[in-house]
């Protein structure tokens, strides 16, 4: 089992940048795939961007693609989200997710194919 805690959410204006951290508890962290999704008020929650359990495949939203990167610090059993020229439609709270899975498994990029989640931090973009 794995908990996850995100942190560095925030309010910021359009075209600002941002980096939202997720802490995991687990010591076998480098076997889980790790997600980030993003709920906004009203809508359903979406996928943003997963990364492979050693960093080597990650995989984007249209949305997120050429402003977003995730990635991941095994060593410290950190997954990141840096996010570039945001927008007010970024305006969310944003939750990290993890699967624990054998290398070179499907990632999945749907809610349902994660087990833990974090309680998620809030990303405010102001226009």
């Amino acid at each position: 089992q794995v908990q996850l805690v995100e942190s560095g959410g925030g309010l910021v204006q359009a075209g600002d940048s941002l980096r939202v951290s997720c802490a995991a508890s687990s010591r076998t962290f480098s076997t889980y795939v790790m997600g980030w999704f993003r709920q906004a008020p009203g809508k359903e929650r979406e996928f943003v961007a997963a990364i492979s359990q050693r960093g080597g495949s990650t995989y984007y939203a249209d949305s997120a693609k050429g402003r977003f990167t995730i990635s991941r610090d095994n060593a410290k059993n950190t997954v990141y989200l840096q996010m570039d020229s945001l927008k007010p439609a970024d305006t969310a709270t944003y939750y990290c997710a993890a699967r624990w899975d054998v290398l070179g498994g499907t990632i999945p990029l749907a809610s349902g194919g994660y087990k833990y989640w974090g309680q998620g931090t809030q990303v405010t973009v102001s226009s």
